[in-house]
């Protein structure tokens, strides 16, 4: 049986500031959120369906220095196991995230939602997320890792059906009353590339609970982060000079007669 992290303080999260930006369809709604609850601009780039996971890939327009954090919600009536990794490591234990069903991962109750707010340095305890440049990140700095540099990544997994277990008891050990299970209360160049930063220190009780996931998730969800000009260069977002004045953005000298 895997251990699974279920995030106390977000377990009944409900976003105050404006939401940012969110992907929906079906089972699983994303949030990159900032403190300052600014919008961060995003595209989708590609969706698609691998086998039987729905995968849906979004770029996304950083800013530096700011922080952000991952909101989840679960809007199915199953408890979801979500792998989530920043460029390319695993934001509980830090390594290398392939988003595979053995890695830890953070649970989120039936339509529930949980925000997650840093890199997780022990049971009490996360660091922030911000957009850094790559020198910089968590993963560069820790790991020498750029190897998925700007990348916020989140595979969702459902629990593995359990077989019913029966046990005959003679009356006199038989319990007074049924008590419900407690699942659902615990449940270029480099410069140019963006990163994510290991910031400051902020308090984030969790505990550890039991999560059997399938082996395959239902859903990914990809988004890859670029400071702005990188975009404009990528030709993502369309960056047009701006519109000239004829009688304020004049020429300093006048120019010379054509073909002269």
């Amino acid at each position: 049986m895997r251990c699974s992290i279920v995030l106390l303080a977000a377990v009944m999260f409900c976003l105050s500031a404006a939401p940012v930006w969110s992907y929906q369809r079906g089972g699983l709604e994303v949030e990159i959120v900032s403190d300052r609850g600014d919008t961060f601009y995003a595209m989708l780039f590609k969706e698609i369906q691998q086998g039987r996971t729905h995968v849906i890939k979004k770029y996304l327009e950083a800013r530096r220095g700011e922080n952000y954090s991952i909101v989840i919600r679960n809007n199915t009536s199953d408890t979801i196991g979500v792998v989530i990794a920043a460029d390319g490591r695993n934001i509980i234990s830090g390594k290398k995230s392939y988003l595979g069903n053995n890695e830890m991962m953070y649970i989120v109750d039936p339509y529930g939602s949980a925000k997650y707010e840093g890199w997780r340095t022990d049971n009490d305890t996360v660091h922030r997320f911000y957009f850094t440049d790559v020198k910089d990140s968590y993963s560069m700095r820790t790991f020498n890792d750029s190897s998925a540099m700007g990348v916020i990544a989140i595979a969702a997994f459902r629990e593995k059906e359990r077989p019913m277990v029966y046990k005959q008891m003679s009356r006199e050990n038989a319990p007074a009353a049924s008590q419900a299970p407690l699942r659902g209360e615990l449940k270029k160049s480099e410069s140019d590339a963006a990163g994510t930063g290991f910031g400051n220190e902020k308090y984030s009780p969790v505990i550890k609970v039991e999560f059997e996931p399938e082996n395959v998730p239902f859903e990914k969800v990809l988004v890859k982060y670029e400071w702005h000009e990188v975009l404009c260069k990528k030709g993502i977002l369309k960056c047009s000079p701006e519109a000239k004045s004829r009688l304020w953005d004049e020429r300093e000298y006048a120019p010379f007669p054509p073909g002269y």
